[in-house]
């Protein structure tokens, strides 16, 4: 795992000073490989590119980056990890390849040269993003995995392309003038995460997961802005494609085949992910994702693996417990951190400066803290992500199957439903489930804010309304933002809801938000973080399942447990999902209170001209006296503010006017 920077020039810009800037960019990226650097440049090209690299497989000086073909035709700069290097090399030496070292840029590298780029991508099982400079052509090329594990920004500037694996190797870059983008932070506020299609800073993009972009130099004397640049990439892989494929045709197989299929598949991927020439560990929540994970490794494994837990002391909050008892049960070798809520408060700070753009999800405090804790013994370590997204695991998968009948009927009949749910107070909606006695998912839903959730999803217009009603975080917006930002195209329509909702969790949410999460975390404590479930082949053969085989009897990822169960006992995983999250509320109540006042005071906001002061005090204040929890809503304000401090400054006056200049 690495990380990659480069610099593409337009014809006529002025070449060394600019070009020289591939050192201090690329040193911002020490933490995503601290192993070693790398630089190469084509001054009369107007090219130039930069690596960090952490060494996991060949750590020889072979594999150092960048690195040419055998032909010197190719050069690249290469994040990432292809899994299925070693089969790939077998055909290649048949087909007469010789090699000089064993890492799977080489490999990759003489497949781009015999097959071309995008056969290359598409014979390729991993995780990647790709900087590569065709020299007869100077043609550069930048691509990226199918569900956009690893990421790639690329920044139009006045005088060149660059790109990066983050958004501070690009600030490092001298033409590249920083620019909030509103509609960017209207997204946000919604969301707690910033979509694929959206970056906070205006003329940077995300290159799209299995998308590729082929730029010459001339192409840039007419793409001048960076949205007409993210237009010209196109797919090299397609999960819209895929869902849609699959859904047309569907697995012809019994529960029991289905079982083994997946069981199959998944220990495959496994196998793949646990190939290293360095130390291998796994994250182990205790839930079924990572049990499942973990349980496969054990299996293939001849040693006990290494399984890393962090546990809290705050009830409801701490899973360790479980993860301990899974681990007792496989016989994994297994290490628990149990931290105070003052050890987990301490890493606040950073936070900004690690994400780069504002991130809101809450659960990217622990998930830091235990790539941290990993990191002391192993450079590489599973985990369980991804498995919400294939075998429907979040609660808005089991409404779109409970109350399928009601989200498919009229629009008229929706909105009745949902101002009636609306109109019930919170305290009496608690009192009648309480007197009725019914299940306790019911009662979980009603005691949390999930029936004002449901009210909401109730209330959309159509499947995609209904999606982004239940996936908002809150109805804050910029006080100066009159413009709606876009949802982006929209996925073809599946026939069913739950399909609906999937393929929009594994097109918006799965990589905005989850993925970014565990890149960012892993990355800060250099730990390449590997996800099995998230293998090609996986959510290929995920596609092609009943919605039967995901939600049943009232549960999600039935399929999931079914694998699971051939190794673990039910009664250590069959238990309500519940995430990987700190006492944020509590918090926001307690020990963060003081904190938090500050960054959201309402001299503050007015100063800034950014957020409404009287909305944003008015939710801290019902927080504050327990009338709602808005916990979600607040963590994506108080992020938003310690992301302004730390890029912009703590001067409001400061902050004032970027904001105007970006209206």
């Amino acid at each position: 795992m690495c990380g990659i920077t480069g610099i593409l020039q337009t014809p006529y810009a002025s070449r060394s000073a600019d070009l020289a800037a591939i050192g201090p960019m690329t040193t911002r990226l020490r933490h995503r490989g601290p192993d070693a650097d790398g630089f190469w440049s084509d001054r009369d090209a107007g090219i130039a590119f930069g690596h960090r690299r952490l060494a996991i497989v060949d750590l020889t000086d072979a594999g150092r980056q960048p690195m040419f073909s055998h032909s010197g035709r190719f050069v690249i700069t290469f994040n990432g990890e292809i899994y299925n290097h070693r089969t790939l090399r077998q055909e290649l030496e048949r087909e007469g390849q010789h090699f000089t070292g064993h890492s799977d840029t080489e490999i990759l590298l003489a497949m781009i040269e015999r097959w071309g780029l995008e056969k290359a991508l598409r014979r390729s099982n991993g995780m990647f993003a790709i900087g590569l400079w065709d020299r007869r052509n100077r043609i550069l090329h930048l691509a990226r995995d199918r569900m956009g594990k690893k990421p790639l920004y690329v920044a139009r500037t006045p005088n060149a392309v660059a790109f990066a694996s983050e958004l501070k190797a690009l600030a490092a870059f001298p033409d590249f003038r920083p620019e909030i983008n509103p509609l960017a932070v209207t997204e946000f506020l919604a969301r707690g995460w910033l979509p694929e299609d959206h970056c906070i800073w205006r003329e940077v993009f995300k290159l799209p997961p299995g998308g590729v972009l082929s730029i010459a130099a001339d192409d840039l004397l007419s793409i001048r802005d960076a949205e007409t640049l993210r237009a010209s990439a196109r797919s090299w892989w397609s999960l819209t494609d895929v869902a849609r494929a699959g859904r047309a045709m569907p697995a012809a197989a019994d529960d029991h085949q289905l079982v083994s299929q997946a069981t199959d598949l998944l220990q495959a991927a496994v196998a793949d992910r646990m190939v290293a020439d360095v130390p291998v560990g796994l994250f182990l929540s205790g839930g079924i994702d990572s049990s499942t994970i973990v349980a496969l490794m054990q299996a293939q494994s001849s040693r006990p693996v290494r399984t890393y837990t962090i546990g809290f002391g705050e009830r409801g909050f701490d899973e360790a417990a479980n993860a301990a008892a899974v681990a007792r049960h496989l016989g994994t070798s297994h290490t628990e951190l149990r931290l105070t809520p003052a050890e987990a408060r301490a890493v606040i700070p950073e936070l900004p400066t690690i994400w780069d753009e504002p991130f809101a999800d809450e659960s990217q405090i622990p998930t830091l803290l235990l790539s941290r804790l990993a990191r002391r013994e192993v450079t590489v370590a599973l985990s369980g992500d991804g498995g919400d997204e294939c075998f429907a695991g979040y609660s808005r998968h089991l409404l779109s199957v409970t109350l399928a009948p009601l989200l498919n009927s009229n629009r008229s009949l929706r909105k009745v439903t949902a101002a009636a749910v609306g109109l019930l107070g919170r305290g009496l909606r608690e009192s009648v489930v309480d007197a009725l006695r019914l299940p306790d998912r019911f009662r979980r839903m009603v005691h949390g804010d999930r029936l004002n959730r449901l009210a909401q999803l109730l209330g959309g217009n159509d499947v995609d309304d209904m999606y982004r009603r239940s996936t908002r975080l809150s109805e804050l917006q910029l006080m100066q933002e009159q413009a709606v930002a876009s949802p982006g195209s929209a996925p073809p329509p599946l026939n069913d809801l739950l399909s609906d909702f999937i393929v929009r969790d594994m097109l918006e949410y799965l990589p905005s938000d989850i993925l970014v999460k565990l890149d960012r975390a892993s990355m800060a404590t250099s730990l390449e973080a590997r996800c099995p479930i998230l293998d090609h082949r996986v959510v290929e053969f995920c596609w092609t399942l009943p919605n039967s085989a995901k939600v049943r009897n009232g549960q999600g990822k039935w399929l999931l447990r079914q694998v699971l169960g051939r190794y673990v006992p039910s009664h250590l995983f069959d238990r309500p999902k519940q995430g990987f999250d700190v006492p944020i509320g509590a918090w926001l109540r307690g020990p963060l209170r003081s904190w938090a006042a500050d960054l959201i005071s309402e001299s503050r906001l007015r100063n800034q001209h950014l957020l409404d002061p009287a909305r944003v005090q008015n939710c801290w204040l019902e927080h504050l006296d327990g009338r709602r929890d808005h916990s979600r809503t607040l963590w994506a304000v108080l992020m938003l503010q310690s992301w302004l401090d730390t890029t912009v400054g703590y001067g409001t006056s400061e902050t004032s006017d970027v904001m105007e200049a970006a209206q």
